[in-house]
């Protein structure tokens, strides 16, 4: 739904005015991107040092959350729905002794639950006495998207708010879009998680097939660029899958999440969903392995250690951190 908004509100708006919840891999590069585009970000974080980045850049620290009540947007980019909902508690109850003003809007760019941040709106609504609402614009295009500011943005919100918050969508992504009202958003981007978790995962799985009957696998993901099976996916993700670097983009385990909210998603709906129903069971055996920390390129792993040849796994290592190395090595026990 839309917020009814008044004439401060829009002004507040318009002066580039945002709150920023979690800057790390992806929330800090966007954040920069705001600051570029001539916002004045307020940021929180747990750690200094992002908060020194930011400072740095041209940005202003929050005390903590509740600190940016009186922001007319606050951006939050956070593991899950649970950690946003931990990190908001200060705020609502704030806002439950003291509403902010009309037209505040509480932007969830994170990959969450299309149920979850449904009901996440109702609460927020009810703590601001209807002053402020939910709108839910998840991303895709991984940490160099967020650096170069080409992010796809799936946005679930009224077509009022939408174009209110569109300016500051384009200071962060290259694709945006709108797909509805709240939840849309965060579906949307559980239907892209289905098609980069299971592609990954294929190529993984081609790459094992390859390698153990003799072939080079960064010749057969050349090749297989110029054809049918080329993509993005392959683009990006394919040089890791063969170097077998696992160094981490973001966590692979956040893909098991993703995968959850998309049978959530179909359950909801009676939609049949094989893919998904395979992928979720690989990807919560790669976190049963111990690689959830590792980059999503990692599933070649998963797979390599589901391999009946033992030998494989004796292979040299993967180019990965000291601290992935070992996280690798009890995995493959």
């Amino acid at each position: 739904m839309n917020v009814q908004t008044d004439p401060d509100a829009s002004e507040e708006l318009s002066r580039k005015r945002a709150g920023f919840v979690g800057l790390g891999l992806m929330g800090g590069p966007m954040a920069a991107n705001l600051l570029k585009a001539g916002w004045n970000v307020t940021g929180w974080n747990r750690s200094a040092a992002a908060l020194d980045d930011l400072a740095a850049r041209g940005g202003m620290r929050a005390a903590d959350v509740a600190s940016l009540r009186d922001e007319p947007v606050i951006i939050f980019m956070l593991p899950d729905l649970s950690y946003i909902e931990d990190a908001a508690a200060g705020l609502l109850a704030g806002w439950a002794d003291e509403p902010p003003g009309p037209g505040t809007v509480v932007v969830v760019m994170s990959s969450v639950s299309p149920a979850a941040v449904r009901d996440f709106g109702v609460k927020v609504s009810a703590a601001s006495r209807g002053n402020a609402v939910v709108v839910d614009a998840p991303v895709s295009g991984g940490t160099k998207g967020a650096e170069d500011g080409t992010l796809a943005i799936m946005v679930g919100a009224g077509e009022q708010d939408f174009q209110r918050l569109l300016p500051l969508f384009n200071a962060m992504g290259g694709t945006v879009r709108r797909l509805g009202p709240l939840g849309s958003g965060s579906l949307a981007k559980a239907c892209n998680q289905l098609i980069v978790g299971t592609t990954t995962a294929a190529l993984a799985e081609a790459a094992e097939l390859a390698e153990r009957s003799g072939m080079d696998v960064a010749a057969l993901y050349e090749l297989l660029a110029g054809g049918l099976a080329g993509s993005r996916v392959l683009d990006i993700v394919g040089p890791r899958l063969a170097a077998r670097d696992y160094e981490p983009t973001g966590p692979a385990k956040f893909m098991h999440k993703d995968l959850s909210f998309v049978l959530e998603s179909a359950a909801a709906v009676d939609a049949a969903v094989p893919m998904a129903t395979v992928g979720a069971e690989l990807y919560a055996e790669l976190k049963r392995q111990g690689l959830g920390d590792l980059d999503l390129a990692a599933v070649r792993q998963t797979i390599a250690n589901l391999s009946r040849d033992a030998s494989h796994r004796q292979q040299p290592e993967p180019a990965v951190t000291p601290g992935s190395r070992n996280q690798l090595r009890n995995s493959q026990r």
